[in-house]
């Protein structure tokens, strides 16, 4: 059996910071975080990230994303306690709508999503965490060039609506239960106002009426916050902070099985009642950990 070197890193080994011999990671202090604070399950944030591997990057990306940055760059982070990564295939991305979007030029733009879920309540902590990390390893030389953010902003939940009621998966399952699909819709209204209408139809009657014997469990929905001034260079800063909501639609199956009958559309009713325009409706399928399954259809 073959074993690969431990190294220390950036921290190194040894004595620490201030002489702790803890490697630099002032262990004693993390009891006293623990300690106080909210710390329940439920997913009062989220991360979502779309982003565009550079042509010929692709097999590049993937592995760096999986085998380093999807742990190093989030998981590992605290308050971050669930993720997932989505794919889209060219023939998936083919099918979102609308061609002009104030998310995505071109709407086909954006390979991969990550979703992640950062406990309710500790935002603020995280991002302190989150921005410093991503320093650390920009200097480090981990973090890939070859990517542009199509859509990356960390948002705030404001509701879920669930399909069968007080049956199956929470929402703070939703990145660990086996879902086979992901339908993202963005939606753009006027402002505060408008939103705060376009989420009160959305909740009592839009969602509850397309979940109803269809193939999506649940529906959450956020809003955009925005990044901190000293965010990293190449993450633009979030738009649509007072107008905008992302759904994320989880499916029991692939997307492409009831595109036709129940995602395509989705924009007629928000017209239809004056309360918003849909950005983005774009549908993704679960990547395999791991492997690069699907990079060889993204093109």
């Amino acid at each position: 059996m073959s074993e690969e070197p431990r190294s220390g890193g950036a921290g190194g080994g040894g004595k620490g910071v201030g002489g702790t011999g803890d490697g630099g990671t002032r262990g004693e202090v993390y009891g006293e975080l623990a300690s106080v604070g909210p710390y329940g399950v439920r997913p009062g944030h989220a991360l979502i990230t779309m982003v565009e591997p550079h042509p010929g990057h692709e097999y590049a990306y993937n592995r760096w994303y999986e085998d380093d940055h999807y742990y190093a760059g989030a998981m590992a982070m605290p308050w971050m306690y669930a993720g997932r990564r989505w794919v889209a295939t060219r023939e998936l991305r083919e099918l979102r709508y609308p061609e002009e979007s104030a998310v995505a030029q071109p709407v086909t733009a954006g390979c991969y999503i990550t979703t992640y879920w950062v406990t309710e309540g500790r935002y603020d902590e995280h991002m302190k965490w989150t921005v410093g990390i991503n320093k650390r390893l920009n200097r480090d030389g981990r973090v890939h060039q070859g990517r542009t953010h199509v859509f990356t902003s960390f948002q705030e939940h404001e509701a879920t609506v669930y399909r069968d009621g007080a049956a199956g998966p929470r929402d703070f399952h939703a990145l660990d239960h086996p879902y086979a699909g992901l339908v993202v819709e963005v939606i753009d209204t006027e402002g505060p106002e408008q939103r705060a209408e376009l989420l009160e139809w959305l909740r009592a009657k839009r969602l509850p009426k397309r979940l109803a014997g269809g193939p999506a469990a649940m529906v959450t929905v956020f809003r955009p916050t925005p990044l901190p001034g000293d965010r990293m260079a190449y993450v633009k800063q979030v738009e649509g902070v007072d107008t905008r909501l992302t759904l994320l639609w989880f499916l029991e199956c692939d997307p492409r099985e009831v595109w036709d009958s129940r995602f395509t559309g989705l924009d007629g009713d928000l017209v239809e009642h004056g309360l918003g325009r849909v950005e983005l409706v774009a549908p993704f399928i679960p990547t395999v950990p791991g492997t690069d399954r699907y990079v060889d259809l993204l093109r």
